[in-house]
């Protein structure tokens, strides 16, 4: 099967929940978590859960459980909170798998490095699956964000699904 087959099989709606880890941001200023919200709405996929997380292990655990325990969710993308801190081992700790995803965050990277230059080695952007549905974390820059959002995510999102839910 193509690869264009394979994504016309992906549901064309799709159950979302962002989580915005930051200690200073709240909905007024969530620029990210809004972006990734429009995304979202654009390719007609619907928000089932939006959360903003202070950057405390505890507070993000709880949130990605309450988001990944809804069974409507389908796919969970953070933002915030890749940086070098407790948070995103916690994160990390979550995944089932995510080698497929590391080779989309390889390209995530380049694709940075032609952006902001080699502060891009710094990224921590992931992806892989928990509980069966896609778990995404981004950084929390409306740059990486729009990045990551328009060239990888928006585009195989629907593909992902459809491969964890064996479609």
């Amino acid at each position: 099967m193509s690869v264009e087959e394979h994504k016309a099989k992906g549901k064309r709606s799709l159950n979302c929940f962002v989580v915005t880890v930051s200690d200073t941001r709240d909905e007024t200023t969530d620029e990210s978590g809004q972006l990734i919200k429009s995304a979202l709405a654009d390719e007609k996929h619907l928000l089932a859960g939006y959360r903003i997380v202070k950057d405390e292990p505890t507070e993000i655990e709880a949130r990605l459980r309450e988001a990944l325990a809804n069974e409507q969710v389908e796919a969970v993308i953070v933002n915030g909170g890749t940086g070098i801190s407790p948070a995103m081992e916690l994160m990390r700790s979550l995944w089932t798998t995510r080698e497929k995803a590391r080779r989309v965050w390889e390209i995530f990277r380049y694709l940075s490095y032609q952006d902001i230059g080699s502060a891009a080695i710094m990224s921590r952007a992931v992806a892989g699956s928990a509980q069966g549905k896609v778990l995404i974390s981004l950084p929390g820059s409306k740059g990486a964000v729009r990045l990551a959002m328009e060239k990888l995510i928006l585009p195989e999102l629907r593909h992902m699904v459809s491969q964890l839910q064996g479609k």
